[in-house]
């Protein structure tokens, strides 16, 4: 299977590449991908000189351009496929009908990918968009089974990927209204989840430290306790007498213990999420995730690799999410 890894920033590509990713995502500095904040993301450039990077160590390079396009103002969004198929991407990944419309007539050559955002999880959407637009990997939201995903491959002709490690989305994705909610942006249309200019820290009358989100309290911690980024689906909340995360907990997903099963279900990528973290933390994950997948194949002791993850977990804790519907 092969290991698919986030690169938010031009170091960050060439961690992953250097750490033994078997392809890297990443997108451009504006709101065509789903992760535009300050400090991210590549010019096309930056682009051009990571995707020769990563062609000389063996890795292939994918560019997210997966928002939706504004009404009437599509312009942005078929720069963006334009100057991706000129930097050498391998593939595109996207999500609005008018983005893949635009690569497929324009760049046959280049491979597209269906985004998550576009939370096509049945065989009949995903035929829908392999016949209209020729994609060839379906990224698939992170609420299904296993033994969901080994069904639905039996009816589909295209790729699935799926997501192994890091950061969770309690909504099927391409369908959250939470941070607009609260800021007036949505991760869907402007690519920004929790926007950080939106978000503030300050301490209360008892000392605590409340992160704050849009105006709203999200969370509150005690003195010398890590303070966590505020995103509303991961704060805490009062509700019928009970206070506590009650839409998702801060866990991180790690999916190795199921790599197996998702081989047999007919995955055929293991994505790990993170584009917003530093090159440490990609080389890290990246390298684990290398050896432990060596390890597998070769049937060797992947423990010392999978260990080494625990360290990368957001709060220290891990679950397989969906993947056993044990997760809450």
């Amino acid at each position: 299977m092969e290991l698919v890894c986030p690169a938010g920033t031009p170091s960050a590509l060439r961690a992953a590449a250097d750490a033994g990713a078997d392809a890297i995502y990443c997108g451009f500095a504006n709101e065509t991908n789903a992760r535009n904040f300050p400090g991210l993301n590549f010019s096309a450039d930056e682009l051009s000189e990571g995707v020769a990077h990563a062609h000389r160590k063996g890795a292939k390079v994918l560019v997210a351009i997966n928002t939706f396009a504004r009404a009437g103002d599509v312009g942005l969004w078929k720069h963006a496929v334009d100057d991706a198929a000129a930097c050498g991407a391998d593939a595109i990944i996207a999500a609005d009908i008018a983005v893949l419309d635009h690569a497929a007539a324009n760049h046959p050559g280049t491979r597209l990918h269906l985004s998550v955002q576009a939370a096509a999880n049945t065989p009949e959407a995903i035929r829908f968009y392999a016949e209209a637009f020729g994609v060839k990997r379906v990224v698939l939201p992170r609420v299904l089974t296993v033994p969901e995903i080994a069904a639905l491959n039996r009816e589909i002709d295209v790729e699935t990927e799926v997501f192994v490690f890091g950061g969770l989305c309690v909504m099927t994705e391409g369908r959250c209204a939470l941070s607009s909610y609260a800021t007036g942006k949505s991760p869907n249309l402007t690519g920004v989840c929790s926007p950080p200019d939106h978000v503030d820290y300050r301490e209360d009358e008892n000392g605590q430290l409340l992160a704050r989100l849009g105006g709203y309290t999200i969370d509150r911690f005690e003195s010398g306790q890590a303070a966590g980024y505020p995103t509303l689906c991961k704060g805490q909340f009062s509700a019928r007498g009970q206070t506590g995360y009650l839409f998702e907990d801060p866990v991180s997903l790690n999916a190795f213990e199921l790599l197996d099963d998702l081989a047999k279900a007919g995955v055929t990528a293991l994505k790990i999420e993170g584009r917003q973290r530093g090159k440490a933390y990609i080389a890290g994950v990246v390298g684990a995730f290398r050896r432990a997948l060596d390890s597998l194949e070769s049937g060797g002791d992947a423990g010392p690799a999978i260990a080494a993850l625990n360290a990368f977990s957001e709060g220290g804790r891990q679950t397989s999410g969906s993947y056993k519907k044990t997760w809450r």
